[in-house]
């Protein structure tokens, strides 16, 4: 018996000798650019978080580590993950490597790496720490810079911890490779972004025209989904909240809750779950709640069980959701077709991420994108249905009131069917009745006109202006083009006002208006932004020089006298002009660069014009890009 014991001992140990022998460093060529090291490395759970790095010395800790065989997550855990990695290179290789942990930002993850001296350099990173403490490169997944790969194997440790689901894709890279693969992750991505912040706004107009409440949860879905996709790409970390640590507020287990909270609210306000299915509707209340209390877990530190609530709530979210769909269908309500087939490919993308989040499906590059994309897909079926919805509504109340339209005509009818003075009574009710609808009418188009449109000066207003240079910009990012703003501001027009009257002033400003018009071209838009105030919104591939021709004519016509009865009034005018992308991305930073130039000329004496930047001064949004760059690179 003692034999068979020192038999069975030997045997084992013999077999744990041979597994830590297998574990084969990872030979990097010239050609390993992109490759995914997740085949090769070696997974150790850490049952209450008890080790530290110097226990990665003890060989009974070395023993326990398994082979990965390709897997990428291990889905919820409450326990630490630690992970390790070896690597070296073959004599032809670049020295130089850069490792990607192509997680979506995880609660926390450690890198240890050697510092030559007999101990470890620890790394840390994940939601706990900023953007830029958290990685070597402003990418955004977590991108670490490797010590050199000399002709030794270049052992590293990771430990993972995130009791929402642990997942660690790795890869190495070139930095060359990596950046040129982020320039066509970020227009893909981009494009994404657009369709939905563009359906977005869209639909945020119509519902402060509607006042509807299908709208407000629609924008608030849309506007959820969207964050939620910032966050999963790891864009939101980079751009929206890159100077520490990520608040709770909009880590990946608060904004899955928010957006399904509202994704529930607008199943039923279009479904009209309350009147037509009410269990559905009961349901839908009931994740409502348990998505708020999901939150309120998240910010009392209780990740976990925030995550299995988010993950269990598809028991009864989805069923309700589905079920009134083809429910409210069958009742031959067609936007329920339309969210049934929206609400489908947002139920696929999920169902895939949860199995991500579960450790079912490995992380992989085609699934990282599904998500996205069905989003996208889902805004734009929603916003179908929510017009087609509108045009029920309308053709029902159409419906209605010409039923009773021939209600009463027949209870007329049938009371003095051969009364002239019952039919004339009828006819004039009619006329009425179009005379309504066409003031109606007109009233919408004037309320519509008015809503964009100056009153004095008939030129666009401020919100028009907002809407087509978003849309410029827009379009200039797809074809590489430029975008002038231009703010134009009368010098010393409040003395007009003060001498001559309002109506002088009035007068002035029309005129100026109409100069304005005559001296831009078609495609471009004039705008009163308010007082004295004007801008111009020059596009295309030429729209720099086209402003700074324009700022010449306008410095010379605009100064021209107005005449108000035998009174010549004249003003000077100042001009500050801004250009995207040289100045600003966005409408906002945009606007302010220009703005700040305008008040430079006007400092300089006012009846001049200059573009942002001539002095060599750089806008603040520039200054801005620059100093994050400048503490990106340690400069």
């Amino acid at each position: 018996m003692q034999r068979f014991v020192a038999s069975i001992i030997l045997l084992l140990s013999l077999a744990g000798t041979a597994e830590l022998a297998s574990a084969t460093p990872i030979t990097l060529t010239h050609s390993s650019s992109g490759l995914s090291l997740n085949g090769q490395i070696e997974l150790l759970e850490d049952d209450g978080g008890q080790l530290s790095i110097a226990d990665m010395a003890d060989p009974a800790v070395q023993r326990r580590f398994q082979p990965a065989n390709g897997r990428a997550t291990v889905g919820q855990s409450r326990n630490p993950w630690w992970i390790k990695v070896s690597l070296q290179r073959t004599p032809d290789a670049p020295a130089q490597w850069w490792l990607e942990v192509g997680a979506v930002t995880p609660l926390d993850l450690q890198l240890y790496l050697a510092d030559g001296q007999a101990g470890w350099q620890a790394r840390q990173s994940g939601e706990r720490t900023g953007f830029a403490q958290g990685r070597d490169h402003p990418y955004r997944r977590m991108l670490f810079k490797l010590p050199t790969l000399g002709s030794e194997p270049l052992t590293i440790y990771l430990r993972s911890y995130d009791p929402a689901g642990n997942s660690f894709p790795l890869k190495t890279w070139q930095l060359d490779d990596l950046n040129q693969l982020a320039s066509q992750e970020n227009l893909g991505l981009g494009v994404v972004y657009g369709m939905i912040a563009a359906l977005l706004l869209y639909n945020l107009f119509i519902f402060f025209s509607l006042r509807d409440s299908a709208y407000f949860w629609y924008v608030l879905t849309t506007a959820g989904a969207l964050l939620m996709i910032l966050s999963m790409s790891g864009h939101g970390f980079q751009y929206l909240w890159p100077q520490g640590p990520v608040p709770f507020w909009l880590d990946r287990i608060t904004l899955p809750s928010v957006w399904g909270l509202c994704a529930s609210r607008f199943t039923q306000t279009l479904l009209q779950t309350r009147q037509h299915v009410r269990w559905a509707h009961y349901l839908l209340s009931f994740a409502c709640i348990c998505y708020v209390i999901a939150i309120s877990l998240e910010a009392f530190g209780q990740r976990s069980l925030a995550a299995w609530i988010i993950a269990l709530l598809s028991l009864s979210s989805i069923p309700a959701a589905l079920g009134s769909a083809l429910t409210r269908w069958r009742q031959g309500y067609f936007p329920a077709l339309l969210y049934l087939s929206g609400y489908g490919l947002i139920l696929g993308s999920i169902s895939l991420a949860l199995m991500r989040t579960t450790g079912l499906v490995q992380p992989a590059t085609w699934n990282a994108y599904v998500f996205p994309l069905a989003v996208a897909a889902e805004s734009i079926l929603f916003s179908f249905a929510l017009a087609y919805r509108i045009q029920i509504l309308r053709q029902e109340r159409v419906a209605a009131v010409r039923q009773a339209d021939r209600e009463k005509t027949a209870r007329l009818t049938q009371i003095q069917a051969s009364s002239d003075e019952l039919q004339e009574a009828v006819t004039r009710r009619t006329a009425e009745l179009a005379a309504a609808n066409a003031r109606l009418s007109l009233r919408e188009q004037e309320l519509e006109y008015a809503a964009f449109h100056d009153p004095l000066t008939e030129l666009p207003n401020r919100r028009y202006l907002v809407q087509r240079t978003e849309t410029a910009l827009a379009n200039a990012a797809r074809h590489h083009e430029s975008v002038a703003l231009m703010l134009i501001d009368l010098d010393h027009f409040k003395p007009i006002n003060d001498k001559h009257g309002h109506d002088a002033g009035d007068l002035m400003l029309q005129v100026i208006a109409e100069r304005l018009r005559e001296h831009v071209r078609g495609g471009d838009t004039v705008a009163r932004l308010g007082g004295d105030e004007f801008a111009v919104l020059i596009s295309g591939t030429d729209a720099e020089a086209h402003a700074r021709e324009i700022t010449e004519r306008l410095l010379a016509q605009l100064a021209q006298p107005v005449m108000y009865g035998a009174e010549r009034l004249s003003v000077t005018i100042s001009i500050g002009v801004a250009l995207y992308p040289q100045h600003a991305m966005q409408f906002t930073d945009l606007y302010k660069t220009a703005d700040e130039t305008l008040y430079k000329v006007k400092a300089r004496g006012r009846s001049g014009a200059a573009v942002c930047g001539e002095d060599g001064e750089l806008s603040s949004s520039t200054r801005l890009h620059l100093d994050v760059i400048k503490v990106t690179s340690g400069l």
